[in-house]
């Protein structure tokens, strides 16, 4: 189903992003997939992230779909040309997947294959033009297809990222060209959330909003200096200062979950980046929903 439609159905939208193995074991992606399923709307799959080879994304996304588990499919342009983006969107609706993000992909130098080539024949606006055309009946150079694909795209944002503006006119090109959802970073600052979302309320475009759970103190610090435009409040760091693991875990999922619930009227989903903590999705889902 297209996240849009569901957006449009009054559902408060749930995703979660899954790594593929680094191999052809899929048992634990699978696992991890199954014990989500009852809680999310959808599974979200990237496409090499951080320019890391893994498994194809493509096919993580086809065994969701065997589960009868939604998928959304990364697609970056970093590792292919217009033939093989062309191809690999018809490949995924042949295959019913319809969710696909487009991303230009991080660099190769800062992956695990440094030494790789970046591609980048297009960038996200047109590989949106290019999806918009396929939906059209014709490829790139206007041949006409056999059967029309239909997918549902979004692109991703960064509320936190300065000049604002200059992502704006990003999304804005975007959604001319089709994009009909916007997958955030994580936002840990309502404030940050709702001066993104008032800069694009003209916007027929669905929101859903990155988190990621905080494991310590550590990790906030490490995400206050790596993660461009993402900022953890100091106040929610001293929450968790001092705290042995076990009280920590709680105390994170007390703040994921009561920061989920002010954002919430703000954006149309939220998307979890377990980053390793898929295991406690579910609990904070349950304390969403009063299950």
């Amino acid at each position: 189903m297209h996240l849009s439609e569901l957006a449009k159905s009054g559902e408060f939208i749930i995703t979660c992003e899954l790594a593929s193995p680094k191999g052809v074991n899929v048992q634990d992606f699978l696992d991890q997939a199954d014990q989500l399923k009852s809680y999310i709307h959808a599974i979200s799959i990237g496409d090499n992230p951080r320019a890391t080879m893994r498994a194809g994304s493509w096919a993580m996304c086809h065994l969701l779909k065997s589960r009868d588990i939604e998928p959304i499919m990364e697609l970056a342009t970093r590792d292919r040309n217009r033939i093989a983006l062309q191809s690999d969107m018809l490949g995924a609706a042949i295959l019913g997947i319809e969710n696909i993000i487009l991303s230009d992909g991080h660099d190769p130098s800062v992956g695990d294959h440094t030494e790789a080539t970046r591609v980048q024949d297009l960038n996200c606006i047109s590989l949106a033009g290019a999806a918009k055309t396929l939906a059209g009946g014709h490829d790139m150079t206007g041949h006409a297809l056999d059967g029309t694909p239909s997918l549902c795209l979004g692109i991703t944002a960064n509320p936190g990222l300065e000049p604002l503006e200059k992502q704006l006119d990003t999304i804005k090109e975007a959604v001319a060209q089709g994009a009909q959802f916007i997958q955030t970073q994580p936002v840990y600052d309502p404030a940050v959330l709702e001066r993104f979302v008032d800069s694009i309320y003209n916007l027929d475009v669905t929101i859903i909003v990155g988190h990621m759970m905080l494991k310590s103190v550590s990790m906030a610090s490490f995400i206050n200096s790596n993660l461009e435009g993402v900022t953890v409040p100091d106040a929610m760091m001293k929450q968790l200062e001092g705290q042995p693991r076990n009280i920590a875990v709680e105390t994170s999922l007390q703040m994921s979950t009561n920061l989920i619930k002010t954002i919430r009227p703000l954006c149309h989903g939220i998307h979890f980046i377990p980053a390793s903590w898929e295991r406690y999705v579910p609990r904070i889902i349950e304390a969403l929903t009063d299950r």
